[in-house]
């Protein structure tokens, strides 16, 4: 099973459509959740009461995935096989945390059991929900030797 787990909601119309669109197409791969815990208003404890909501989220059982900018990138096939290795190793369970508009607290970073980036760049929460979400779809083709990848 795959988690999402992300701080803030998704108000446009257009990114919501690109998430159940997503959504539906790994339906046949994989069970997936997205869990929205909500943003916090920008001040000195924004960071730490979002992660209070996040690792309230966070099943213990769960192979933890943060996307950060500091992370490990991965190619679309090595992103592919780490999916695969970690259900053979008897982790099928993932959270893959996208964090607010401020990033992710220290704590929530200490559960991570793995960093991953897609860029530099940073990209608002709703896009970067798009992305790992193809990315996913992407990695589950790539396993299942089906065309879409190239």
């Amino acid at each position: 099973m795959i988690r999402i787990i992300a701080v803030g909601s998704i108000k446009e119309a257009y990114w919501n459509d690109a998430v159940k669109e997503y959504v539906k197409r790994l339906s046949p791969y994989t069970k997936l959740e997205i869990v929205q815990v909500p943003d916090e208003k920008c001040d000195d404890k924004t960071k730490k009461k979002e992660a209070e909501k996040i690792l309230k989220v966070i099943r213990d059982q769960e192979y933890v995935i943060t996307l950060e900018i500091k992370g490990k990138r991965l190619s679309s096939e090595a992103f592919s096989e780490k999916i695969e290795t970690l259900a053979l190793n008897g982790k099928p369970d993932l959270a893959f945390v996208i964090g607010g508009s401020l990033g992710l607290d220290d704590s929530v970073l200490a559960r991570s059991d793995f960093a991953l980036s897609f860029s530099d760049m940073t990209f608002p929460h709703q896009m970067m929900r798009v992305i790992l979400l193809e990315q996913i779809y992407r990695a589950y083709k790539i396993m299942k030797h089906e065309p879409y990848h190239k």
